[in-house]
């Protein structure tokens, strides 16, 4: 009897003593928040050519050009210029987030004569259609681009050389950026338009005059 009474002694005095302790334990270690990826935002590498300035009724634009990655559509676009066939001309097309578009439309919807002999997609020459990039337009098939060419006013990736073509068959041949008056660019993005022009509801209401293209070196 008397055992049983030290061992409930035993218990009644040590049982504060465990209460304490486990009021006293640390709390368990939470697991270290696992850091978020950081994706860097896709960007072309420095180009390398000749530059070309776009005067147009709304402000000018500064292009620089790639002859190294896309030297069939740069001679192409500057015989163009050399022929003084932008001058005059409009940007028919503003599609609003996505492109603007240039190349062989007066502002009455006429379209100027272009020249046979389109140039062949460069598409696969690693440069991505980002904002402010220049691309030549072009119909379904691959080589079939001639004057017309778009400002891209979004990153436009899909408009890209598709990875699993290992020719030239896909995309749309980047050759140059904007590297100066890409506010005229947006600014151009957002007039007003509607059907006067060769893509309906895509023409500026009042027209944006291509007054001059220069090549500045």
């Amino acid at each position: 009897m008397r055992h049983k009474l030290i061992a409930l002694a035993f218990l009644v005095i040590a049982a504060p003593v465990w209460a304490q302790e486990a009021q006293q334990a640390p709390p368990p270690a939470e697991p270290a928040p696992v850091p978020l990826a950081v994706t860097q935002a896709p960007v072309n590498p420095p180009m390398t050519g000749p530059q070309l300035l776009i005067s147009t009724s709304m402000g000018d634009i500064t292009l620089q050009l790639d002859s190294v990655r896309a030297p069939k559509s740069i001679a192409n676009v500057l015989r163009y210029v050399k022929e003084k066939h932008y001058d005059g001309t409009v940007f028919y097309r503003v599609a609003k987030g996505f492109v603007i578009q240039m190349g062989s439309w007066e502002a009455n919807g006429k379209g100027r004569g272009i020249h046979l002999g389109p140039v062949p997609l460069e598409a696969n020459n690693g440069l991505s259609n980002l904002r402010g990039t220049v691309a030549l337009g072009r119909e379904e098939a691959p080589d079939t681009a001639k004057a017309e060419f778009y400002i891209n006013l979004a990153d436009n990736t899909p408009l890209d050389h598709k990875a699993d073509d290992p020719g030239n068959s896909t995309g749309y041949a980047v050759f140059g950026q904007v590297t100066s008056g890409m506010d005229v660019v947006d600014a151009i993005g957002q007039v007003p338009t509607g059907d006067n022009g060769p893509m309906q509801g895509q023409a500026p209401i009042t027209p944006i005059t291509v007054k001059k293209v220069t090549l500045l070196k």
